[in-house]
């Protein structure tokens, strides 16, 4: 048997047996100690009581071993107060006032502060394995119960180690690394002691809070068990390019099994590789934090495609929601509604210009090419033309003029013909014509600008003195022009010394010579020559 141990006591194996059988909790509440009677001796598992006890309180921990499930493990702490003698033995008491076991201690002397002149606190811990330990309970009374500046540490550190909020890590690893030696991690140079969030392993169980050493790592203390590491788990990062300054949480839920559950860390806050700025579209994630940031100015830019485009078509336009009215005014007027669901059609009318329905020979226009005015064309509305202006489709007939009233040059030519032909027939009363033409004129008639020439060149005539002579007949429309041989203008009618040269065109179209005034002369008085230009009137 070992020098120090602790025994279940045949009353204690006797009670817990009774306690299993009725499905009750064994119930500790108290420790006693003693000095053994003054000397060291073997605690037996027949004692029902201490030698000598010389304290008793309440237990102030009871405890399963983590590595060993059924051992458990009992604490108490001695006041300061209380002391002046040694401690060689201790025991468990049940609820009901059973020595359920008994501890042989280690001779130690318990000093009190009013005789020994110092004072402590004496911290007993008792170790005992027991055949069911998830039956014991402790129980504790609060108002009595003291605990160690140690004791008071561990638990603490043991209870914030369950708590979400973790001390912070120097750096996170959000890729697959090496479990093992100093290295370097997110451009920072970890070193053994050091924190780190590792956030990415390929095996996701492996994630978590480690501690970097030498060899293999391994999981920070407040990490280290499923009760630390639960849903909601967070920690800050110090250091680092990418993760510097950011706060991770754990995102897998319960329930969480360490080293077998698969981890998932997530940024919760920090750095996302957007620069700092001014953006028209962003791209949050789930956490609501801007991943990328944009200053689109396109429709598309903004994954907009219900709108219509400067240069598109309204391809996509179905309907108006409200139709509208479409008016013209003005020179015309006319309205139509309109919904975009189908084409329209606008009547129009057009307005009134003020001038009847007609036909004019001449109008007059506005800017809008409306006839505000209609009448009949007047000789002062036809510019002054010459043939010099017209450049083509000039006519060279007297058809191709439109004139009715004259005759052609075949119709002039021979009625001038007639008329010569007349000249020598009997009843003109013409005696005779001198051969040849005192102008050397080589015919009796020609044309010259566009005007019919005759010569007459008589050496006598016989008269009665009264009676007039016709020479010939013009054709209608045409009169003649004279002049008496040698200078003279042309006329309409001309005094002769031996008569008055006159014509009836008016009415009868006749050139005749009226020589009832007779000639002092004689017959040479009558010798004289006749130039007639036939010409229109």
């Amino acid at each position: 048997m070992a020098d120090y141990y602790t025994l279940l006591t045949n009353a204690g194996i006797a009670y817990e047996t009774a306690c299993k059988a009725a499905g009750t909790p064994i119930k500790l509440t108290q420790i006693s100690v003693g000095d053994g009677g003054g000397t060291v001796y073997n605690p037996a598992a027949t004692a029902t009581a201490l030698k000598r006890e010389v304290w008793r309180g309440p237990l102030n921990a009871l405890f399963q071993d983590e590595k060993n499930p059924s051992w458990l493990l009992a604490e108490v702490t001695i006041p300061p107060d209380v002391g002046g003698w040694y401690v060689r033995e201790a025991g468990l008491w049940t609820d009901t006032g059973i020595l359920y076991a008994i501890v042989k201690y280690p001779e130690s002397f318990k000093p009190v502060l009013a005789t020994s002149g110092s004072g402590k606190e004496f911290y007993i811990r008792s170790i005992f394995e027991t055949s069911n330990a998830s039956l014991v309970t402790l129980l504790i009374d609060d108002t009595v119960v003291k605990a160690t500046r140690a004791w008071v540490m561990s638990y603490f550190a043991e209870e914030l180690g369950k708590l979400d909020g973790k001390q912070s890590v120097r750096v996170a690893a959000s890729s697959n690394i090496v479990l093992n030696g100093a290295q370097q991690i997110d451009g920072v140079a970890v070193i053994a002691g050091d924190r780190v969030l590792v956030a990415n392993q390929t095996l996701a169980k492996d994630n978590g809070l480690w501690i970097v050493a030498n060899g293999d790592w391994v999981r920070a203390s407040d990490a280290n068990s499923s009760a630390k590491v639960t849903p909601g788990l967070t920690v800050m990062v110090e250091e680092g390019t990418a993760n510097g300054d950011s706060l991770w949480h754990l995102t897998t839920n319960a329930p969480i099994t360490l080293g077998t559950t698969a981890l998932t860390f997530k940024m919760l806050a920090g750095r996302t590789g957007i620069a700092a700025g001014t953006y028209k579209s962003l791209t949050v994630d789930e956490y609501g934090r801007a991943t990328a940031g944009a200053n689109p100015n396109t429709l598309a830019g903004f994954g907009i495609t219900d709108a219509l485009g400067i240069n598109a078509t309204a391809v996509a336009a179905r309907k108006l929601e409200t139709a509208r009215s479409i008016a013209i005014s003005g020179a015309a007027s006319g309205s139509a509604s309109f919904d975009g669901s189908a084409n329209t059609n606008i009547s129009l009318a057009l307005a009134d210009s003020g001038v009847a329905a007609g036909t004019y020979t001449k109008i007059a226009v506005n800017a809008k090419g409306l006839a505000t005015s209609g009448t009949t064309l007047v000789a002062s509305d036809i510019p002054a033309l010459d043939w010099s202006k017209i450049s083509s489709g000039k006519p060279n007939t007297l058809a191709g003029y439109g004139i009715v009233d004259s005759y052609t040059q075949g119709q002039t030519n021979s009625v001038v013909s007639t008329s010569f032909a007349n000249f020598s027939a009997a009843s003109l009363q013409v005696p005779a014509f001198i051969n040849g033409f005192t102008d050397n004129h080589s015919s009796r008639y020609w044309r010259a600008n566009g005007n019919i020439y005759v010569c007459l060149d008589v050496a006598r005539w016989v008269s009665s003195g009264t009676d007039a002579l016709v020479m010939f007949t013009l054709p209608p429309g045409f009169r003649p022009l004279s002049r008496v041989s040698g200078a003279g203008g042309w006329a309409t009618s001309g005094q002769l010394g031996f008569g008055l040269l006159s014509w009836r065109a008016e009415t009868t179209g006749e050139v005749v010579l009226d020589y009832s005034i007779g000639s002092a002369s004689g017959v040479s008085g009558y010798r004289c020559q006749f130039s007639f230009c036939v010409q229109a009137a």
